[in-house]
């Protein structure tokens, strides 16, 4: 689940143009040899997509190619439409979406420029989504996909309508209890038309499969559910391609277990031995360096040269991109996951009862110190938040202290009801979300935690906070061990960040108050988090030194507290104030400050409420904040446009 995002990369980038993949399909050649030079091709340019992006999934989109390549070019004849006969594909995994995308544009079935735009608001999303043509359901949250199929078989059976469905997941993605429970009825049912593929390529977001949850007899355990199973080399387009064949007629719902090699078609990317003690794997996220870059398009290029040679075919001709360096985070950014890491051992150390838990996240959470300072205290559970929360839940019941940490969009909704059942039981259990908010834009929806609050906020007993810098991150934790009586949620922005306001040397957090870092008489604004209290406190500056107009902007960290005397202090004769939430605006932090300053008799007070109203769009940070309306400028426009409205309507008056 893991989304490390980077810069781009700089120098010499290649890629292969449509018509050469139109050469290359309209060859007369043996289909398995066809298949694996279009496979090397797309290898390349999934290569080039993630390199300009500077961010995305190489190790997942290589090892899946070949089926992505066999099943699309050679296997499948694909509906034109959901709701027409033909063939269904689709990959639950979601990293995998660079490889798809470079097959579909091989294909011709995705403009090709689209090739330059991965994570970009007008091109590819980070994770399939059905705005993109080809792309059938959205993924991205795993374990949904063969649940997704049932629902497609049940609807074609309805229409009379033939057609197979073909899934394809990842090993780590069978961690989710969805994909067990999804089995049972699909085999009850008869579901024939279904073929899933697992990509087993043994490793996950932070190391191998069998370090995190041995999969174990996985050929008994499908067996026993009642499927028709059958296991093959998925990188060997001969022995998927037999498999295949032997799977036709089947009565059954069918697994293929395609044994695969995460990073395939690059030696250094690869990853094959099993018994490797590897803490980290390099390549299951992010752009490459540029050495790494030059390194893997050379030795895919060697290939494909071979295996044209070897087809008797004209050379491949690429293209080249030149980059220039990107330019890196400012050098004062500041990094809240490092500030965690350090506050939770200073927590540690004073409390032999933490217990800190992951669900294969440990590299983004900021874990692994703890992990190795802690090792009897920290507990790896895996791509299964539901477990993981119940297990925090047994752990609180026997006196420990556990903190909970995923990404804050899956730790907030998957485990939704396994938080309340703790919530009910009045234990305390600190819950970290990081990847919170909008951005990184890049990775889409499905990873863009901006209905967290919402989710959580209700819950009994529970505090919500999002620091605003680092040297906030360490008091508000000390806070939730120390001084909350219940549960808390921290959330976290995980990007570097450039800071423009400090903290008072002696800070300390009140339950429900917060802090102006700007000050000024003629509207408040009040956020929390660095990214949009930055932008408040960018907003209030311009506007003071192109208007004249004086904002004071609040650094509220406590999402559903507000103290009522202290807000109505801090609002004073001020008649606008602007809640500024990086949540959608239902449910957010301006839910919670409107119910408390409803409160206020005769105040006048006009509120508005800026935050995400629609789905938030996959992109470029900055394009993302800007169609969002959440960036600096909309800022100072949605404000100096709402203070003419007052000024104007007392004139009138």
């Amino acid at each position: 689940m893991g989304d490390q995002v980077g810069q781009a990369v700089e120098g010499t980038l290649y890629y292969l143009p449509y018509n050469e993949f139109e050469r290359i399909r309209s060859l007369d050649l043996p289909r398995e040899q066809r298949a694996s030079i279009f496979a090397d091709m797309c290898r390349l340019n999934a290569l080039y997509m993630i390199a300009c992006s500077g961010s995305g999934h190489i190790g997942s989109s290589f090892s899946s190619m070949e089926i992505f390549c066999w099943l699309l070019l050679e296997e499948l004849d694909i509906a034109e439409s959901p709701q027409t006969q033909g063939d269904t594909f689709f990959s639950s995994k979601g990293h995998d979406a660079p490889g798809y995308y470079a097959v579909l544009i091989g294909l011709g079935r995705l403009p090709f420029d689209l090739i330059h735009k991965l994570r970009r608001v007008d091109g590819l999303p980070g994770h399939p989504d059905i705005g993109t043509p080809g792309i059938v359901t959205n993924t991205g949250s795993l374990g949904m996909g063969v649940s997704k199929a049932k629902g497609m078989i049940y609807a074609n059976r309805l229409a009379e309508r033939p057609g197979r469905v073909f899934v394809l997941t990842g090993d780590g993605e069978l961690q989710e209890g969805q994909f067990w429970e999804s089995l049972i009825s699909a085999a009850n049912h008869n579901l024939h038309e279904i073929t899933v593929i697992i990509d087993h390529n043994k490793l996950q977001s932070d190391t191998f499969v069998k370090n995190v949850s041995d999969l174990g007899d996985l050929e008994a355990k499908l067996r026993a559910f009642g499927w028709r199973v059958a296991r093959c080399d998925g990188n060997d387009l001969g022995a998927l391609a037999a498999t295949l064949a032997s799977l036709e007629g089947e009565a059954q719902p069918k697994i293929i277990i395609a044994d695969t090699v995460k990073g395939k078609g690059v030696s250094f990317m690869e990853h094959t031995s099993l018994d490797s003690d590897v803490a980290m794997y390099r390549f299951h996220s992010g752009a490459p360096d540029a050495r790494s870059y030059r390194l893997a398009a050379q030795e895919i290029i060697s290939r494909l040269q071979q295996r044209t040679n070897d087809a008797s075919t004209v050379a491949l001709s690429y293209e080249t991109v030149e980059r220039e360096a990107s330019t890196p985070p400012p050098a004062k950014a500041q990094r809240l996951i490092n500030a965690y890491t350090r506050a939770l051992l200073e927590q540690a150390e004073k409390h032999p009862e933490l217990v800190a838990l992951d669900a294969d996240l440990i590299l983004d959470t900021g874990l692994i110190p703890f992990r190795d300072q802690y090792p009897n205290r920290f507990f790896e559970c895996g791509i299964a938040e539901q477990d993981m929360v119940s297990v925090a839940g047994g752990m609180a019941l026997k006196g420990l202290l556990p903190v909970v940490h995923s990404f804050a969009c899956f730790l907030s909704a998957r485990p939704n009801e396994q938080i309340y059942n703790n919530a009910t039981e009045r234990t305390k259990i600190i819950y970290v979300g990081s990847l919170a908010g909008v951005i990184p834009g890049g990775p889409g929806h499905s990873h863009q935690a901006v209905r967290d609050i919402s989710a959580l906020a209700a819950m009994p007993g529970m505090t919500l906070i999002e620091p605003s810098c680092e040297a906030e991150v360490g008091p508000l934790l000390d806070w939730c061990i120390n001084e909350a009586p219940g549960s808390c949620y921290i959330r976290l922005v995980s990007l570097p960040w450039e800071i423009p306001y400090e903290l008072p040397e002696d800070y300390r957090p009140k339950l429900g108050q917060g802090l102006t870092v700007v000050g000024g008489g003629d509207a408040v604004v009040i956020a929390y988090g660095p990214v949009l209290l930055s932008a408040a406190v960018q907003a209030a500056a311009i506007l003071a030194k192109e208007k004249g107009i004086k904002i004071k902007v609040i650094n509220l960290p406590w999402l559903n507290q507000v103290d009522l005397d202290w807000l109505r202090t801090e609002i004073g004769s001020c008649k606008r104030v602007y809640c500024l939430d990086n949540h959608y605006v239902i449910g957010g932090q301006g839910d919670t400050i409107a119910r408390v300053a409803i409160q206020f008799e005769h105040s006048g007070i006009i509120m508005s409420y800026i935050g995400m109203e629609n789905i938030p769009p996959s992109g470029a940070n900055q394009e993302v904040l800007q169609l969002l309306g959440l960036d600096v400028n909309s800022l100072v426009e949605t404000i100096s446009y709402g203070l003419t409205e007052i000024y104007n309507s007392s004139i009138n008056k």
